[in-house]
Order: structure tokens, then sequence, then C-alpha cells
């Protein structure tokens, strides 16, 4: 199978079911009006765009008013998707949610100097929009790169409301960990500009606990960081058989089908898995496993190159869909691959996608290590490796594809974890925290108890779904990736 002959897809607008066109004002009848300044949002899918839309949605089913200040759908490739223009302001709803689209200057997600054109200009934007945007009680500043948080402080400081810094990943260090940029001047500027935000938040709400433990390292207080990780919509994403026309479009019917979904990028390490890929191909009985690639990144026509260098006849690249596709692409898996480069930094973050794993009951090889591989055991929803390291993938995939009550053990147990990341419940424990800010109540102070959205410590592989698990009384439970690989 030619690697670039397979049929492929490009991101569209939003169905009309998800948005109309006008510009509403913030519900007369809400108790806090939200201010979330982010520059993913859907039409777009990657893990910010997915986490932020399906919070905000929540937030408007449970009486806030919501505004969301983006920039024109554009990521990865940086071109504007179908039905936007890169215009000065652009409004619309979705799901009730206000969303302002202001201008940025676009570019793919490649290229450092690019991308903090890129970044700032947003920032700039964003302010200058927020100022126009009536009475909003909280403001929200996400990452991964912190410029939008710049924003979110000044505009804070501007209408003198509480800001909080929603913390997706340790920015610049990341920068250091892919080596897109080395210890220089620059860097040392930006690690102090976001050791002020840390200072001047409000609040801080991270997405790993592991985030938590690094900022009290370095001197922010603990008391003022709340921990809400990542989940999974159980709405969107749930066990489905494989969707048998796909399966023959792509010519995967009758095959093991082992994928990677989400960004190509520098910090994923994907010629991991093109070495797996070669190593089956030399396997014997191995034939028909396939190594399915959906997305895109700055990696993506290098690792294509790569593939079509090694002669893999065993892999198949496809292109970015829809997210109301994605599932569909999901089911086709039979294992999901999750992987990140070798480098002690990533050790604190958790790929997102590992929660839609468990919510379409979908094994996983998980080849980063810390605090998400530990999710991985206790849950017991499927086998970890050792980052980097392309013999320990190929061997626990032939482990898995033998192994069919093992396989099944896993498929079950993600599905019964993935009720205590049900991104509706881990919604509202950030909206309580929002809701905390705008009462000036300053009880509980060091984090609010979750019991839906924590995870345990367990075996890995005996637990079955519907075994009781002990709470850990000091968290609020969440994910990321990035720490949304």
């Amino acid at each position: 199978m030619d690697l670039c002959s397979a049929p492929s897809k490009t991101p569209c607008a939003l169905p009309s079911s998800w948005t109309t066109r006008q510009q509403p004002s913030p519900s007369t009848g809400s108790d806090v009006h939200i201010l979330f300044l982010t520059d993913n949002f859907p039409p777009e899918v990657n893990a910010p765009a997915s986490r932020t839309y399906e919070h905000c949605r929540e937030w408007v089913n449970k009486g806030a008013a919501v505004t969301v200040i983006t920039c024109a759908p554009n990521f990865p490739k940086g071109k504007v998707f179908p039905g936007y223009k890169n215009k000065l302001w652009q409004t619309e709803t979705m799901n009730g949610i206000r969303v302002i689209r202001v201008w940025s200057y676009i570019t793919a997600n490649e290229g450092t100097a690019r991308r903090i054109l890129d970044y700032v200009s947003f920032m700039a934007t964003s302010t200058l929009a927020s100022l126009f945007v009536r009475k909003p009680d909280v403001v929200v500043g996400t990452s991964p790169q912190f410029f939008t948080a710049c924003a979110a402080y000044v505009v804070g400081l501007l209408k003198r409301k509480p800001w909080v810094f929603e913390l997706r990943d340790i920015w610049p260090e990341s920068i250091k960990a892919v080596g897109a940029l080395g210890d220089s001047f620059a860097i040392r500027m930006l690690e102090r500009l976001e050791m002020f935000l840390y200072r001047k938040a409000t609040r801080i709400v991270g997405v790993t606990h592991a985030f938590k433990d690094v900022l009290a390292k370095r001197g922010v207080d603990p008391k003022k960081i709340d921990v809400v990780t990542n989940g999974v919509d159980l709405s969107n994403f749930g066990p489905q058989n494989k969707h048998s026309e796909l399966e023959r479009k792509l010519g995967l019917e009758g095959c093991f089908v082992a994928g990677y979904i989400g960004t190509h990028g520098m910090a994923h390490g994907l010629e991991t898995l093109l070495e797996a890929a070669r190593r089956l191909k030399e396997t014997p009985g191995a034939e028909k496993v396939r190594l399915l690639f959906l997305g895109d990144g700055a990696r993506k026509a290098d690792l294509i190159a790569l593939a079509n260098s090694m002669e893999l006849n065993n892999v198949l690249f496809l292109d970015s869909v829809p997210k109301a596709e994605v599932p569909h692409y999901w089911s086709l898996l039979d294992v999901s691959i999750i992987h990140l480069r070798k480098t002690e930094l990533f050790g604190s973050v958790i790929p997102s996608k590992l929660f839609e794993c468990m919510g379409m009951g979908i094994p996983v090889l998980h080849g980063v290590p810390g605090e998400s591989a530990q999710i991985v055991r206790d849950e017991g929803v499927g086998e970890v490796f050792e980052s980097d390291n392309a013999e320990q993938l190929t061997d626990a995939l032939l482990r898995l594809r033998a192994d069919t009550a093992r396989f099944d053990t896993y498929r079950r147990n993600g599905l019964n974890a993935a009720k205590r990341y049900d991104r509706k419940n881990l919604a509202g424990n950030m909206l309580n925290i929002l809701r905390k800010l705008t009462k000036h109540d300053q009880e509980n102070n060091d984090g609010i108890r979750n019991e839906t959205g924590s995870y345990q410590d367990g075996a890995a592989v005996p637990r079955l779904a519907g075994e009781p698990r002990p709470v850990r009384d000091d968290v609020v439970r969440d994910s990321a990736a990035s720490a949304d690989a």
C-alpha cells in the first residue's frame, strides 16, 4: 500500500447543529460570566480545543454565561478552515457559548520564530477584544504557550477581575525538551515571564498533579493551585464496532490495527513507531498488522518521507478529519499507541487521548513515563513501554495481539475507568473553582476534593469493572497532553 495514496480528509467547519452565526449577549439569568481566552477552539480538533469547548459547553448547561475569545481556526496547517476568514472581529454561537474570533498572524505549526509571532499577535488582539466584552466576572487564559495567559493577566488587571492560568504545559521548558531552542537569553527571559505569571495569577488550574509538584518546588504557593485533569466526552466517545465501510475503504479488513491519533509534532517521537513498523515487517506471522497514523503536524511530511525510504507497506497516513468523524477512526483500532520523546519533562504530562481510549474501550500501548504511566497501570487499561524503545513497543503489540484474555481485560477496565474521567464531572469541578473566585470564597483554598474525577492506586490487570476503589483525599483529578499530546 503506497503511503501517500490513502484517502485523506481536510478539516471543515462545524455542522450547522453546532453553531449559528449570531451575536448573543451573556445570559442575564447566569450567576457567573466567564471570559475564556484560547488560541485553539473548534472546529480545530486538537486536545486544547476539545477540552475548552467541552468545559465551556458544560458550564453553559450549568447556568454560566461564557464568552470565548479565539482566532480563526487554522491549526495545525496554518490554513484558515472553510467558512471562516482571518478578520479583525467575527462572532458566532456554539451550544450557547459566545465565540469571538479575532485576527492573528497565521502560520503552520512549525518554525519557532513564526509561531511566536503567531502567539504574540493573538495576545495583542485578544486583549483588545476583551475590553469590549461587558461585565465578565472571571478571566481564564489557557496554555500550552503562555502569551495567552499574558493577555488574561492584562485583561484581569484592567477589568479588576480575578484571572486564572489554566496550565496545560510547562512552557518554555517543553521548548528546550524537544530541542526547538536551547538555553539562551530568550529562553531565560521567557522563564522570568513564566514565573511572573504564576505569581500574579489569582488561581492556577493545572492538568496534572505533577505540574503542581513542579510549581511548588519552584516556589509557587501550592495553595493557589488546583488540579483538573483532562477527561473524555462520553457523549461522543463510547464502544462501537469497527466502521465497516471505512475499514474496507482503507484496506484494513482482517488486519490487527495499532494506531496513533493526534498531532505529529517534535514532542511525539513518532520515528519510534516507524521503527516498530520495520520490525513488524520483518517478523514472521505479523503480515496482517498495520500501523495507522491520523493527524497533522510539523513532523508529518518528514515521517511520510522516512516511511517511504524504509519501504514500509504496513503503515497508513491519514490527514485530520472533523471532530465528529474521529470516533469512526478510533473504532478501526485494536490498540492505541501513545508516545512522547524520552525526556524528564514529559514524565509530568498526561496525554489526553488516553481518556478517549478508555471511553472507547481500546487497550493502550503507552510510551510515556511518570503520572500517565501510573494511570495505565492502576486502571489496568494497557501495556507500558519505554519511550523511544521500538523493540519494547513491538513486543508489547505482538503480545497483546496473541493474548486475547489480556486484551479483553484491558478493554473492560478501560470502559469502567472512563466513567471516573467523565468530562461533564470534571468541567463541574472547574466551574466550582471559578464560582468561588467570583464570590470571594476563600474556604477550601487548597483544593476541592472530587471523588468522581480521582484515580487511585490498584492492581494493573486483575481489577475489573465494578470493584470498589479507595479515594485519595488530597486530589482533584484530570489530565493533559502537550500535556495534550
